[in-house]
């Protein structure tokens, strides 16, 4: 049975002037409720049932936003892509003008949980068969010995609450090209907040607002960014970061786009000013523990947080203070030009860390993608997911969620390992983390 269309149900709502639009709320419901133009994030009511599944992942808060509505009058996914902030709420006159009674609200939650809308997961069993994906397998918990990581400190919405920061190093660190017909032109940035407390963790983003307004003449919104640098700053010491940004010219369809804020910050010189906000992200963090293994799976733009937790492992090392465990790297691009940091990789002590790169455009060589990679290290991996110190983590396109996940089941098949019962272990455990665009 439907949602009558008298009751009073609890709408379910996304603030679109704290999101980020780091997709993570469309990417984690089970029920396909939340949808986005290329302006806001909106969900649903016809098909969100209040499952929660959106909540915990979301970096900003902006998810938990909610308004008590008369079924026939809630919001439609059209009317919320039009919005620059959340509508007030009704009072219990309105809604008493509307038809709705007060006595109702206590009911909103059981009333709208018991629609009819079909969840992921009954239509998987329909199917016979499993996805791979973050839903599935993705942890939104930490580690347990990761440290305490700040979110929100510096947000859009109160004027006193923004930071300004200053470039003090932009530097391209892909080879200057062109191959398979596509450009490529990534940059390390580096920001410095001067004296205004801007903590970070490896693992977590920052917002960058660019200037101007867009097509429909509204203020530019935030774009999500991961840290490439440690705890302690780019400059250990100082109080930076830096970011790996690729210059966009065309989207995942080869279709010709010009990024607005990738080129933006590609563009920017040294002692320009540059408005961040953040930071975001608690969980996709790296352990603390002595003798943690870290297996980073990561594409192109991906590696910037794998950058961050090797450099701080590498500064721990030098320290002589930390008895750090395994290091495995798997790095796939398109060529080795498009590879981000591919010189400084291969500078690496081979005992500090072990890299694994995959090129699925090299000229006269077979498609090659991080998924083949680990499947020829599985005797190494297979150790490591039978290991309750291995965190395992990955970044990159949403379209080597799949890969990876089917790679890691192959590999715990091969060492008498139940994937159903070590995948969500790892979950469980905050072990695996994918954080996929």
């Amino acid at each position: 049975m439907g949602v009558p269309e008298s009751a009073v149900i609890k709408q379910h709502l996304i603030d679109p002037e704290i999101c980020i639009r780091c997709n993570t709320c469309e990417a984690t419901c089970p029920v396909g409720a939340i949808t986005h133009d290329d302006r806001n994030y909106v969900v649903n009511a016809d098909i969100c049932n209040l499952c929660m599944a959106c909540i915990s992942p979301c970096p900003t808060g902006s998810i938990d936003n909610w308004r008590m509505m008369p079924r026939a009058m809630a919001y439609s996914p059209d009317a919320q892509l039009t919005w620059d902030e959340l509508p007030a709420e009704l009072t219990s006159e309105e809604l008493g003008d509307a038809g709705a009674g007060v006595e109702r609200f206590a009911d909103a939650d059981a009333v709208q949980a018991s629609s009819t809308a079909p969840s992921r997961e009954s239509e998987i069993k329909a199917d016979g068969g499993a996805t791979f994906t973050n839903l599935q397998f993705g942890a939104t918990v930490p580690p347990w010995s990761a440290a305490h990581a700040y979110t929100n400190l510096y947000g859009p919405k109160a004027a006193e609450k923004t930071i300004t920061a200053t470039v003090s190093g932009n530097v391209r660190v892909t080879e200057v090209g062109r191959t398979a017909g596509h450009d490529y032109d990534t940059h390390h940035v580096v920001l410095d907040f001067g004296n205004l407390p801007f903590p970070l963790l490896e693992g977590q983003s920052v917002g960058i607002i660019p200037p101007g307004v867009d097509a429909n003449g509204r203020p530019q919104h935030a774009r999500q960014y991961s840290i490439a640098s440690p705890r302690n700053g780019e400059r250990p010491g100082y109080n930076n970061i830096s970011l790996t940004i690729k210059r966009v010219l065309e989207d995942h369809h080869g279709k010709p786009v010009r990024g607005v804020a990738s080129n933006y910050m590609c563009d920017r010189q040294v002692g320009d000013k540059v408005h961040v906000i953040g930071p975001f992200g608690a969980s996709f963090l790296m352990p603390n523990h002595p003798r943690s293994h870290i297996v980073m799976i990561c594409t192109g733009t991906g590696s910037a947080p794998m950058r961050a937790m090797t450099e701080w492992r590498r500064r721990l090392r030098q320290s002589g203070k930390f008895e750090g465990g395994k290091l495995m790297l798997f790095f796939g691009a398109r060529t080795q030009e498009e590879l981000p940091y591919f010189g400084p990789l291969q500078n690496l002590p081979k005992d500090f860390i072990d890299v694994n790169f995959a090129f699925s455009r090299t000229p006269g060589q077979p498609k090659r993608y991080v998924q083949d990679a680990m499947r020829e290290r599985a005797p190494d991996l297979g150790k490591l997911l039978a290991d309750a110190n291995a965190h395992f983590y990955v970044c990159g396109l949403k379209s080597m969620e799949e890969g990876v996940l089917l790679a890691l089941r192959d590999v715990a098949t091969q060492h008498g390992l139940a994937w159903d019962t070590i995948g969500p272990l790892l979950k469980r455990e905050g072990r695996i983390h994918l954080e996929t665009y």
